[in-house]
C-alpha cells in the first residue's frame, strides 16, 4: 500500500486538475449522501451486471455466493474503493489502483476497518502495464473521461488484460444528449454532481474506446444506462447516447 507521503505521480494520461478535484473530494467517498452518492447507487447496479457479465466470460455460475473466486480484477481509477470492495466481497483478488493518494489512504482505511484483503496501489495504467502485469479481468469504470492522451491510455489499460481476458468500459457518450443530460442537467439543473465533474471535450464515443483498444480485442456485449430522476434508480436501455457499457475480450495467443 504506502500511499502516504507520495510524490505526484507522472504519466501522459494524467490530468493534474482532475487529481486536484478528487484530492479535495476525497474524504467524502464512503459519505453515501454526499457529492459520491450517484457512484453508490451505481455501483450496486452495475456489481450485479459485471457479476453476471464475468461469470458468463469465464464459465461461473453467478448464483453461486463467490462467482468470482480466484479471478484477478484489476479496478483502474479505484477512488475510495467502493467497486473493489464490492468485487471482492464476490471472490475475486481485486488490485485497486489510483493516482490521487487520498483516494487511496480513503480505500485502505475502510477496506482494513472491515477485514477486507485488498491491494491497492498508487501507480498509472502505464506504469502497471510497463511492470508486465496482467489480470483476468480489468474494469475502467468512470475513468476514460477524466484522462489525457485517451489513446496511449487506454493500450496501456489493453496490455493489462491477459490473453482471453476482459475489459470492462463505463463512462459517458459525447453527443448532444449527454451534453444536456449528463452535465448540464446531472451538474447544474439537478446537482446531483459538483459542478466541473465532467468537461465536453473529454466525453468519449464507444467508436474511440474501440479504436483505442485496438483489433487485439472483440466486443462482445454493450449496453446504455440511464437514470431515473425521480427515484435516483438506474435502468438498463439500448440507448448508448448517455452513458453505456462496453465489454470487450482479448483474443487468445494463436497457437
Amino acid at each position: 500500500m504506502g500511499s502516504e507521503q507520495s510524490p505526484p505521480l507522472q504519466a501522459p494520461s494524467i490530468d493534474p486538475a482532475e487529481v486536484a478535484y478528487f484530492e479535495a473530494l476525497a474524504h467524502r467517498w464512503w459519505d453515501t449522501e454526499g457529492p459520491f452518492w450517484p457512484l453508490h447507487k451505481l455501483n450496486a447496479f452495475r456489481v450485479g451486471y459485471l457479476r453476471d457479465r464475468l461469470s458468463q466470460a469465464f464459465g461461473r455460475d453467478p448464483a453461486a455466493d463467490r462467482p468470482l473466486d480466484g479471478l484477478r480484477l484489476l479496478d483502474i481509477g479505484c477512488g475510495g474503493g467502493i467497486l473493489s470492495e464490492s468485487l471482492a466481497g464476490l471472490g475475486a483478488r481485486v488490485t485497486g489502483i489510483d493516482v490521487v493518494p487520498k483516494n487511496l489512504r480513503v480505500a485502505e482505511l475502510h477496506a482494513q476497518g472491515l477485514g477486507l484483503d485488498l491491494d491497492y496501489r498508487l501507480i498509472s495504467a502505464e506504469a502497471l502495464a510497463q511492470e508486465g502485469a496482467q489480470f483476468d479481468a480489468v474494469l475502467n469504470m468512470e475513468v476514460v473521461e477524466h484522462v489525457e492522451n485517451l489513446p496511449a491510455f487506454l493500450a496501456a489499460c489493453g496490455a493489462l488484460v491477459r490473453p482471453g481476458g476482459v475489459m470492462a468500459v463505463a463512462t459517458i457518450n459525447r453527443t448532444l444528449a449527454a451534453l444536456v443530460i449528463a452535465i448540464f442537467g446531472a451538474e447544474y439543473v439537478l446537482r446531483w454532481l459538483p459542478k466541473g465533474t465532467h468537461h465536453w471535450r473529454k466525453l468519449v464515443k464507444p467508436a474511440e474506446v474501440l479504436a483505442g483498444l485496438g483489433e487485439a480485442f472483440d466486443l462482445i456485449h454493450h449496453t446504455g444506462v440511464r437514470v431515473n430522476p425521480f427515484d435516483r434508480s438506474f435502468h438498463f436501455t439500448p440507448y448508448l447516447g448517455v452513458n453505456y457499457l462496453l465489454l470487450v475480450q482479448k483474443r487468445p495467443r494463436a497457437a
